[in-house]
């Protein structure tokens, strides 16, 4: 495989992606470095596999592509490459909590001679730097490197690196529990996606709405916590981005408990009840669990309006709908309608499912 067909399989690949074929993407660009002789191709198709299994939480994957580019990078012997590679080892063993190897991978980075690429992705490196002490609790060291990261920000008007800087601004000051900050950031990341981020991936919007999610319920205001990570949940239900649904969980689990929410908590003494009975052979005290988990599903609306079943017994992947209910994908799928089967408003847009 040549340059030219190099390059068209990877345009390829990346529109697959952008429309969340993802499987189908990542199967163009395995086959690429399968039998491209491009080692400017590799490179780059590398890097899409790095970011795609970064959005889909496989961080061992994600790490194992990085040592491949940075080996790519090595036969390539230009420093661009090598920096680009050196980040993307960094941000894997950030995603991994390898914070030490992380911050020597950064350094190894910012130690590197000038290259055209420097002032774009030095910046990258600070706020990866940045996460990494956060994550070692070196609160004065992630704050040095965050501010570092904005002045990049500013200085090469980088506005979708000043977005992700200012979303790990809000989760450094809600862990310094500076909860007004953790507010203001992440509220100043969302105005930089609403002015600036029409060309943008949904995931900046998605990060921004997420942290403000958990700055609101810190400062009680639960009602709008709840509709951020609503959204935030939505648009990571519709990009398969299981990293953020995890932590969209978490969140409204905190708020659920905040709110003194106990139909949650009785759905799961209920299930954890009816494992204990099942166990135990205690039939009488079996039935009436299984009756009252299936009450509580119905009384929180945790199942498909399709099927029935109730959402989170089986690992199945869930699809939000712009009216914010949540079906499975399958159920939907071979339903066939063009609307919400629940609300039966006109919200399901021709190639939304």
């Amino acid at each position: 495989m040549g340059q030219d067909q190099t390059k068209q399989q990877i345009e390829k690949g990346l529109h697959l992606y952008q429309c969340n074929q993802t499987e189908k993407a990542l199967r163009v660009w395995t086959k690429v470095l399968e039998k491209s002789s491009d080692l400017v191709g590799r490179f780059r198709v590398l890097g899409c596999l790095v970011t795609a299994h970064s959005e889909m939480g496989r961080y061992k994957e994600m790490l194992k592509f990085a040592v491949v580019q940075i080996d790519t990078a090595r036969e390539l012997e230009d420093a661009d490459f090598l920096l680009e590679g050196y980040l993307n080892l960094a941000r894997s063993n950030e995603k991994l909590c390898e914070f030490h190897k992380t911050i020597s991978y950064c350094k190894t980075c910012l130690g590197l001679p000038g290259t055209r690429a420097g002032t774009q992705l030095r910046g990258q490196v600070s706020l990866s730097m940045g996460n990494a002490f956060l994550g070692l609790s070196l609160f004065q060291k992630a704050l040095e490197s965050f501010e570092k990261a904005l002045r990049y920000a500013h200085n090469n008007d980088d506005t979708m690196l000043e977005c992700r800087v200012c979303c790990s601004l809000g989760s450094f000051y809600a862990q310094v529990k500076d909860y007004e900050k953790a507010l203001f950031f992440p509220c100043k990341a969302a105005e930089l996606v609403s002015d600036y981020g029409k060309g943008w991936s949904l995931k900046y919007r998605a990060m921004s709405q997420y942290h403000m999610a958990v700055a609101y319920r810190l400062l009680g205001h639960l009602g709008s916590a709840m509709e951020c990570c609503e959204e935030s949940m939505k648009i990571a239900l519709q990009h398969g981005d299981r990293p953020l649904q995890a932590l969209c969980l978490l969140c409204f689990a905190d708020i659920h408990r905040s709110r003194g929410d106990l139909e949650l908590s009785q759905l799961k003494l209920h299930c954890l009840s009816e494992g204990v009975c099942r166990s135990k052979g205690l039939q009488r005290e079996l039935r009436a669990h299984v009756v009252r988990f299936h009450e509580c599903v119905e009384e929180t609306e945790l199942y498909c309006g399709l099927c029935g079943e109730s959402i989170g017994e089986k690992n199945s992947r869930l699809q939000a709908l712009p009216c914010s209910h949540i079906f499975h994908l399958r159920c939907l799928q071979n339903n066939g309608t063009r609307s919400c089967p629940n609300c039966r408003r006109s919200s399901m847009k021709p190639g939304f499912v």
